[in-house]
């Protein structure tokens, strides 16, 4: 893994109401590498960073309960990964959209919640606990499915 010559792209793609582009799944490698408690702390980390942030008010209030939902979003991920249907066993089928549907999600909310996962990729991305192509694959995820969640207009 050589991270000296970076070509992690971490640009956003542009919101455009009523398109949902598809979704590609991150490389299963990207768990395999991180490992599961990897995820957990990825999330926890982006957790406790939203918890702070600009966004906070459509999340839970509490450290405790964002803690919780912490640990649900890594069960979701090491699902999406190729990992274990943590979510599946401990929540049901993800219908992600379903899920977000009561809260106020705005194309700026997703700006936000980006922005802060990148932030939360740092220590990955440091430490080189895995390529980048995973890495990479991971955004790209991400960049793609933070657009279906957007259901408001600012």
């Amino acid at each position: 893994m050589n991270f000296g010559t970076s070509t992690l792209d971490f640009s956003i793609l542009p919101y455009v109401e009523g398109v949902n582009p598809p979704v590609t799944k991150p490389n299963p490698a990207f768990l395999t590498d991180v490992g599961e408690q990897g995820i957990r702390d990825l999330l926890d980390r982006f957790y406790m960073a939203l918890h702070e942030g600009p966004i906070k008010d459509i999340f839970p209030e509490s450290k405790e309960e964002m803690k919780i939902a912490a640990q649900f979003s890594a069960d979701f991920f090491i699902q999406i990964c190729a990992g274990p249907k943590y979510f599946n066993q401990n929540r049901g089928a993800p219908q992600m959209r379903g899920r977000h549907a009561p809260f106020h999600i705005t194309p700026n909310a997703r700006l936000h919640w980006l922005v802060t996962f990148e932030e939360a990729l740092a220590p990955i991305i440091e430490g080189k606990v895995t390529s980048e192509e995973n890495i990479q694959s991971f955004w790209n995820y991400l960049n793609v499915f933070s657009q279906w969640m957007v259901n408001s207009k600012d």
